[in-house]
C-alpha cells in the first residue's frame, strides 16, 4: 500500500486542484481509442469512464517555441537556467529543471519548485518530494530510474500557483523534455500538472480514472503529494493511480 509520509507541517509543492476523496475503482489500462466524453463517476458505479477524454487540439505543442532545438536534457537545462521569460526568475535562487534517467519509462510531472527546491535546485526534495520517493519504491520504481520535473522551473513566490502567463513562458521546456524522453506513461500529480498537459480547465477530480493522451504518451492524473501531507484520506486513491501507470512500464 501507499507508504505513510512525512507529516503537513512543512508543505512543499502545492497542487493546482484536487478532486472529491472517495477512492474510485481501478481503471485497467486498454481504454478505447476513441475520444470519449468524460463522465462523472457515480458513487455506485463499479466502472469509472473508460477511453481518452481529452486529446489537445490545434498547434504543434513541440515546435513552437526555439527550445525545441535543444538536443539533449542538458541543453535544455541549460536554457532554463538562463530563462527571464517571466517574473519567477526575479526571485529565484536557483531554477529547477528537473531530474532523472535519460531513458526513464516514466515521466512525473508536478507544479513548480517550494522553497527546499528552490534552495537546492532539485526536484520534489521537500517533505512531498519525501513522499513521492516512498511512492515510487513502493511500486518497485528507484527514484533514479524516473525523470521528476515540473510545469514551471522556477518557484512561484509564497508558493502559489503559477499564473497562466508564467505557465505559458515555461511549458516548451517541459514539452521539450517530453519529446526527448519519449516516456512510456506520464504521471500529472496535481491540477496544475492535470490541466497543462491536458491543455484542459476541468478539474483534478474529473480528470482521474482516466487513460489520456499525449502525442500518444499515456497520461495518469492522481494527486500531488503535498495534498497527501494534508489529507491522508487521498492516499488510496492516488495508490491506485500510480498502480496504473505503473502498468505501462514494461
Amino acid at each position: 500500500m501507499l507508504p505513510d509520509g512525512p507529516t503537513p507541517e512543512t508543505p512543499g509543492l502545492r497542487p493546482g486542484s484536487v478532486g472529491p476523496a472517495e477512492s474510485p475503482p481501478v481503471l485497467t489500462p486498454g481504454a478505447s481509442p476513441g475520444r470519449a466524453k468524460a463522465k462523472p463517476a457515480q458513487p455506485d458505479s463499479d466502472v469509472p469512464p473508460p477511453g481518452l477524454s481529452y486529446d489537445p487540439p490545434g498547434g504543434d505543442l513541440f515546435s513552437n517555441d526555439p527550445v525545441p532545438q535543444a538536443g539533449s536534457l542538458g541543453a535544455i537545462a541549460e536554457l532554463v537556467a538562463a530563462c527571464t521569460k517571466c517574473r519567477l526568475c526575479e526571485g529565484r535562487r536557483h531554477t529547477v529543471p528537473g531530474e532523472g534517467a535519460a531513458d526513464a519509462r516514466l515521466v512525473v510531472v508536478g507544479e513548480g519548485p517550494g522553497r527546499v527546491e528552490d534552495e537546492t535546485g532539485r526536484p520534489f526534495v521537500g517533505p512531498a518530494g519525501e513522499l513521492l520517493t516512498k511512492i515510487l519504491a513502493a511500486i518497485d520504481l528507484p527514484r533514479e530510474r524516473v525523470f521528476i520535473c515540473n510545469v514551471v522551473k522556477c518557484r512561484p513566490p509564497e508558493n502559489r500557483v503559477p499564473q497562466y502567463d508564467e505557465i505559458a513562458a515555461c511549458v516548451p521546456y517541459l514539452f521539450r523534455q517530453i519529446e526527448l524522453l519519449k516516456p512510456a506513461v506520464i504521471l500529472a500529480m496535481g491540477g496544475t500538472a492535470a490541466q497543462t498537459l491536458l491543455n484542459t480547465k476541468q478539474s483534478l477530480g474529473a480528470l482521474r480514472n482516466q487513460i489520456h493522451r499525449l502525442r500518444g504518451i499515456p497520461v495518469i492524473v492522481t494527486y500531488h503529494p503535498a495534498a497527501l501531507l494534508r489529507n491522508p484520506n487521498w492516499k488510496k486513491p492516488t495508490w491506485d493511480d500510480v498502480r496504473i501507470a505503473r502498468r505501462f512500464i514494461a
